[in-house]
């Protein structure tokens, strides 16, 4: 299993040395599937610490390097807050740690579809940016979609039936994508409910940077259809529609972009089933989870069945 850390192995005491902060009080929050994460109430205000469990110390500069510069540059996202030393990373125990300016909302599941217009926007918005914006100039190269060492597991998958499904989609994904160029923008990589804060102001705050990257931002906008504009594993055109409608708001949609847009929601669709059933079966067995990427199947078929009704 994952390795996460829990409030009492952390040192409060020297987490508030490190902050210059009085009162310290740790709560966990939920979710996460690869860190720890706490809200942090003080004399000073709220805050959210997170322990970034499967990083080491260069990535976890990375991380906070990007989300800071992602605020700065007037995305809708936390603030990271500087130690009293003025390092955006310090050690808690034998792992880094980020603390970021806590935002008052809620993350709701599924996002309404009335705020999916504020969240094609923010995504436009993302994409918009000049590439190696400053603070940005490292971020890599196609982060979410699948390595060669990824594609190397699939044949050895137990689910045979699981296998074929994958590969046949993505070999009809690379023959697509093969004769198209598309300039690489910034891009999130995971913009799902759980990564949006419905703040109180009603408008939408942008989480967790783990996976920016330069890409197309046509994968970027397919991997938000599937974590925004599903209920219950199938697409729903109205919901994608809202998404589009805001990003169009910001950004151009040509119709060669809005034809292409079906095979990127599958695309995306893939590399979350991938890896649901990479992290459940193989690197962290979870009887409870094993068969979860399935539900990727029944999102793919209703993106064809959606897509092929609007022409």
């Amino acid at each position: 299993m994952a390795k996460y850390t829990t409030s009492d192995q952390l040192d409060v005491s020297a987490l508030a040395q490190h902050y210059g902060l009085d009162q310290v009080r740790l709560t966990p929050l939920a979710g996460g599937a690869a860190n720890s994460s706490f809200r942090l109430s003080s004399a000073s205000g709220q805050f959210v610490l997170t322990i970034l469990d499967n990083h080491d110390w260069t990535s976890a500069q990375r991380l906070a390097a990007h989300t800071q510069a992602a605020f700065r540059l007037g995305v809708p996202t936390t603030e990271v807050v500087p130690s009293v030393e003025g390092a955006a990373i310090t050690p808690m125990g034998d792992r880094p740690a980020i603390l970021k300016k806590w935002i008052s909302g809620e993350v709701q599941e599924p996002l309404p579809e009335s705020l999916l217009p504020d969240a094609g926007r923010i995504l436009a918005q993302l994409h918009a940016l000049p590439p190696r914006s400053p603070g940005l100039e490292d971020i890599p190269t196609g982060t979410r979609r699948l390595s060669g060492t990824h594609m190397a597991e699939i044949p050895s998958f137990a689910d045979r039936d699981f296998a074929i499904w994958l590969t046949d989609w993505l070999d009809r994904v690379q023959a697509v994508e093969a004769g198209r160029e598309r300039r690489s923008e910034v891009v999130h990589g995971d913009l799902f409910a759980d990564n949006v804060v419905v703040r109180q102001d009603g408008h939408l705050s942008v989480l967790d940077w783990e996976t920016i990257s330069l890409d197309d931002p046509l994968l970027d906008l397919g991997m938000a259809a599937v974590g925004l504009a599903q209920e219950a594993g199938i697409l729903v055109p109205a919901r994608l529609d809202a998404l589009l409608s805001g990003y169009r708001d910001v950004a151009s949609l040509s119709g060669e972009d809005a034809a292409a847009l079906p095979m990127e929601i599958v695309h995306a669709a893939l590399i979350i089933a991938f890896h649901r059933y990479y992290r459940h079966n193989i690197r962290f067995p979870d009887p409870a989870k094993s068969s979860i990427h399935n539900e990727m199947l029944q999102f793919v078929d209703s993106v064809e069945k959606a897509t092929s009704l609007r022409g």
